[in-house]
């Protein structure tokens, strides 16, 4: 017979940051709810204060639960099957990120392919579209809300292009960086995932550029723009907070790498803000064909 040999499993003990990440969570959905409220209502709440204060408490929770993880995996506390569990984790984390945008992709889709027909008249609602939005035409995007407001859509040519070009290079350079990580090439590996980040600062930079051009007196468009205002801000906005986040864990990798952190073959948390990178990049393609293009 022969034995099978078993690997230790870590168990860590009990911590605190759950808690305070489920805390940072609510704040940060009370808050944002409100925030929305008050700036349909031009009113000044406690939104913007609660969402901020979520924001930084998630920020303090990612801080100290991770230091605790690295800490734990540099004293070499974890085995094979923690790896694993590692793995999964993150594939479930990016699986729940993509039923996420899923649900904004299909309002954007159900608005397109249902919505509008129906009050343009389709099928036998002809009377009733006339009586809920008269004079209504059924096209896309809509840029005349039933009270009579007009705005205007924003084109794909420009910085929605560039933008485009800078994710899906910044995609290849994080390529780049995991290969030479996997050869232990480490100055390399440094350079690459340097360009990396810097495109993905430029990205947030060019984004910043086309919601000032988009509020501006010129466009008019708002998120409060109707139903095309609100998918177009909804989706680029939640695309370009995770763009942010993956930027901080790219951040963070780049400082572990400069500390000597990482080896071919022990290197997962960098493989993990990798998978995410590709992961914000794909979402993005998407959505500048759907958003943009169509």
């Amino acid at each position: 017979m022969t034995t099978k040999e078993y690997e230790s499993y870590y168990v860590p003990s009990q911590s605190h940051w759950p808690i305070i990440g489920a805390i940072a969570l609510f704040m940060i959905a009370v808050g944002a709810a409100n925030y929305v409220t008050d700036i349909k209502n031009e009113t000044s709440g406690y939104g913007g204060y609660l969402l901020l204060a979520g924001i930084g408490l998630v920020i303090y929770m990612l801080f100290g639960w991770f230091n605790n993880v690295i800490n734990e995996s540099m004293t070499g506390k974890y085995s094979h099957q923690m790896d694993n569990s590692f793995r999964q984790g993150m594939s479930w984390f990016i699986f729940s990120e993509v039923m996420f945008f899923a649900a904004f992709f299909g309002a954007l889709l159900y608005v397109r392919t249902f919505a509008v027909p129906w009050l343009g008249g389709a099928g036998n609602n002809v009377e009733t579209g006339a009586v809920l939005w008269p004079e209504f035409t059924a096209n896309w995007p809509l840029l005349k809300t039933p009270d009579g407001t007009e705005t205007t859509s924003m084109g794909w040519f420009g910085l929605p292009l560039i933008n485009t070009v800078l994710l899906l290079t910044s995609s290849i350079t994080a390529h780049f960086a995991h290969i030479s990580l996997e050869q232990n090439k480490r100055p390399q590996l440094k350079a690459w995932l340097g360009v990396t980040i810097l495109l993905g600062l430029a990205f947030l930079f060019f984004q910043v550029l086309e919601y000032s051009h988009g509020y501006s007196d010129e466009m008019q468009l708002y998120l409060t723009s109707g139903i095309y205002g609100n998918t177009f801000y909804m989706l680029t906005g939640f695309h370009g907070m995770h763009v942010t986040l993956g930027c901080v864990m790219l951040i963070v990798m780049f400082f572990r790498i400069l500390k000597g952190h990482f080896t071919p073959e022990s290197h997962f948390a960098f493989q993990a803000a990798s998978w995410y990178w590709h992961f914000v990049d794909v979402v993005w393609v998407i959505l500048f064909v759907f958003v943009y293009i169509l």
